[in-house]
């Protein structure tokens, strides 16, 4: 196992344990009032975009339930409906809502803009769509957000330029300081993964995923690993090859429970982590960083064992 690294700053360790979400300004404090009809394909870019309007615009996420499968989910009339009438549509792309890109084409909107994350970092179909779990990505679509809101609204620019201020360097803040913790405590430290959802993340904390890509993959798409996979990744935790195991607890195939049960087994530090926000109504950035502070401490029981 890994050596045991010096720990993080009883500072910053505070200051991880809440995370900060922008405050509703008073309405009455605002010099007139207008409001952007917005309609998020997903819930995580729901509540990014919900925190930069403020109360200029109104978001409703068509994915909020952490028991709905994005992947399989069937767009209902009601959607179709929201798309129509929305000002801004943000949607994840990258092939994740292919339902979502299907109302778009059906009804191409009068003025409407429409953020397709995948389009915007240039991830095309095919490629690894959780786009959210990568911070830089995050950071693109906060300052795209915000200049399309500004189109929308340019008579309150300068309130969201502020409210953009206030999310990348209040809300944002622990969530990056996290972020840079593990970097720099854990660098390269070898860790086995569910499925591609852990990819982004990995690769932003300069950490080594060593479950095979392929294996990710199949999981991610709802296919079966080969047999040769499977057997690369039962190795890795019977070897103890890799310091922690991270899954997706919305996606828990028999084949990813296998491996969960015997990481426990092994004494692997096992971390939890979700496609959605959980609980549906949590911030984007407290969701992630309480995911990210328990890698955190998996990896630091990893270090110390």
């Amino acid at each position: 196992m890994r050596s045991p690294r010096v720990p993080i700053s009883l500072a910053l360790a505070a200051g991880l344990a809440v995370v900060a979400v922008l405050p509703a300004p008073n309405a009455g404090a605002q010099e007139s009032r207008s409001t952007i009809r917005i309609v998020a394909a997903e819930n995580f870019w729901g509540s990014i975009v919900r925190q930069l309007a403020g109360v200029h615009g109104s978001v409703t996420s068509v994915i909020s339930s952490p028991d709905t499968d994005p992947h399989d989910y069937e767009a209902r009339p009601s959607d179709a409906r929201a798309f129509a009438s929305a000002q801004l549509v943000v949607v994840n792309g990258a092939g994740y809502d292919s339902w979502a890109r299907k109302l778009l084409d059906a009804d191409p909107g009068d003025g409407r803009r429409v953020l397709d994350v995948g389009r915007l970092v240039h991830v095309r179909d095919g490629v690894n769509p959780h786009l959210w779990y990568s911070p830089s990505v995050v950071n693109r679509v906060v300052a795209r957000v915000t200049s399309d809101l500004r189109r929308l609204d340019p008579r309150h620019a300068t309130y969201f330029d502020r409210r953009r201020a206030a999310f990348e360097t209040k809300s944002l803040a622990r969530y990056h300081a996290i972020i840079e913790s593990i970097s720099q405590r854990f660098p390269k430290a070898p860790i086995g993964a569910s499925e591609s959802i852990v990819t982004p993340m990995a690769e932003a904390l300069g950490l080594q995923l060593l479950t095979p890509e392929s294996f990710l993959d199949a999981i991610s798409e709802g296919t079966d690993p080969t047999a040769r996979d499977k057997s690369t990744a039962d190795a890795q935790i019977e070897q103890h090859r890799i310091d922690v195991f991270v899954y997706n607890r919305q996606n828990a195939t028999p084949d990813v429970r296998t491996l969960v049960d015997a990481a426990k087994a092994a004494g692997i530090p096992v971390v939890p982590v979700t496609e959605t926000l959980t609980p549906a109504r949590a911030p984007f950035q407290a969701w992630q960083t309480r995911q990210l502070m328990a890698l955190e401490r998996a990896l630091t029981r990893a270090g110390a064992a």
